[in-house]
């Protein structure tokens, strides 16, 4: 008995060892292709890295991320290169990896940004797949009903709007649809924006309080700076893209109508609100009507605002100023009450309330010193009063310098201003006294302490 049991022992071990020595070969064999594949795909030879790719892909799919970080790339290589039903292969080959991305890698892999971009690459490709907009649609819709919070790239939230206004101009889906997609792709580029200005503004805290930024800190920079940029770019397309189909003579019937079946729905109140508002709405009864609703339904911030702006525009503007001081005063997240400090800011501009304009102004960007609009509302406002603002036409001039000097802080902080904030300082320094009137007046490098409401000083040029 004792002999049977050690043979049938020394047998087992003999098997575990001879599959121990099988499995660490096909490891060694592994390692060896995925090697290669990163040597060749790091160097973009994708041609080599192709074929140690599908090997390792289709024999052990789950084996390291490394086989879809690096494939992603062989892919889109193959794509580019080919045409017709090879083209259409690769195509197919890239969903399928993403697909089994998702299932190997899922924490690695969120799957509202995969499906995402899968619909995209569908929709870059239609003609040679064959897909129709309703198809489309559908795969954008599923993606972001499925993972809103992932489904965040800048291009897909555009392409499924645009799909969307298709859609509607074909007769395929009603305003109601429209103007909601509007709302559910406004509100999610609210949100990213938001998420990237509150990264960006700890940043430009840190440069403004004098502690200069280290190398991953202006990396981070530049990253922030280009989201912002693409979606702001994105957000002005989506604008144009809904164009007039959402004007006053198509939203009043659609609110009307469905008004009393959402008289207390505080969303779609807040939302028929805002269009009709945006979209200069405001004369019709029903703004007020749905204002009154939306402040009785869900009073907040934003309900304290529209109210003030139907008192605006019935002339009462005591009682509006002290909405809106309240609306600010209720505002407890920081990046909302940025934006609705510059919302009471440009009201007040409008109205000529220089003074009061500038103190919202400069609470939104203590809030959020990341948007650089502000800064560019005070240039404006104080280019505004140069013609009242000094006892002298030099020194009236001069206030211009202090409208320059104010437009370029909007460029120093905010990323998508660069350009419209530089043209705006070259147009107030244009209008300024030139060199040969520094030099007439002889006061080059002396400091002009400019009067009225700007309560500042600037110093001449010196020549």
């Amino acid at each position: 008995m004792k002999t049977k049991i050690t043979l049938l022992t020394s047998l087992f071990a003999f098997l575990i060892v001879g599959v121990s020595g099988l499995n660490a070969q096909t490891q060694e064999e592994n390692m060896a292709k995925l090697s290669i594949m990163t040597e060749y795909a790091k160097a973009k030879n994708y041609e080599a890295a192709y074929k140690p790719f599908t090997e390792l892909w289709a024999s052990n799919p789950k084996f390291n991320r490394a086989i879809y970080v690096y494939g992603e790339k062989i892919l889109n290589y193959k794509i580019d290169k080919t045409s017709g039903d090879e083209k259409v292969g690769f195509l197919n080959d890239l969903m399928k990896l993403w697909e089994d991305r998702r299932a190997h890698f899922a924490s690695k892999t969120p799957q509202g940004e995969y499906a995402a971009k899968a619909c995209q690459l569908m929709f870059d490709n239609k003609s040679v797949l064959g897909k129709t907009d309703e198809e489309l649609y559908e795969c954008f819709d599923t993606a972001y009903t499925t993972d809103k919070k992932s489904f965040d790239n800048p291009k897909s939230l555009y392409t499924y709007f645009y799909l969307m206004v298709k859609l509607y101009d074909a007769g395929k889906k009603p305003a109601k649809d429209l103007f909601n997609k509007y709302d559910d792709v406004v509100e999610k580029i609210e949100e990213e924006v938001q998420i990237a200005s509150e990264k960006l503004n700890k940043l430009v805290q840190k440069e403004e309080a004098g502690t200069p930024l280290t190398s991953k800190d202006k990396k981070y920079q530049k990253y922030y700076g280009q989201v912002l940029n693409a979606f702001d770019q994105i957000s002005g397309s989506v604008d144009t893209q809904l164009g007039d189909r959402a004007n006053c003579a198509n939203l009043i019937p659609l609110y009307n109508k469905d008004f009393d079946a959402h008289t207390n729905d505080a969303i779609w109140l807040k939302r028929a609100v805002s269009r009709m508002y945006n979209k200069e709405c405001t004369d019709d009864p029903l703004y007020e009507k749905l204002v009154k609703a939306y402040d009785a339904t869900a009073p907040s911030a934003d309900t304290k605002y529209f109210v003030a702006t139907i008192l605006l525009k019935n002339g009462k503007t005591s009682e509006a100023e002290s909405y809106l001081k309240e609306a600010y005063d209720l505002e407890s997240d920081t990046f909302k009450k940025a934006k609705l400090a510059n919302r009471i800011g440009l009201i007040l501009k409008k109205k000529g309330r220089y003074g009061q304009a500038r103190g919202y102004f400069r609470n939104a960007l203590k809030l959020n010193p990341s948007n650089g609009r502000p800064h560019l509302s005070i240039a404006s406002m104080y280019a505004a009063s140069a013609k009242n603002c000094g006892t002298t036409n030099f020194n009236k001039r001069a206030v211009y310098w202090y409208a320059a000097q104010e437009a370029r802080k909007a460029s120093r902080v905010d990323p998508t201003l660069k350009k419209s904030a530089a043209q705006s300082a070259a147009n107030y320094e244009a209008k300024a006294p030139q060199k040969a009137e520094i030099f007439t007046e002889g006061n080059s490098g002396q400091v002009i302490q400019i009067g009225c409401w700007i309560g500042g000083s600037v110093t001449v040029p010196s020549i």
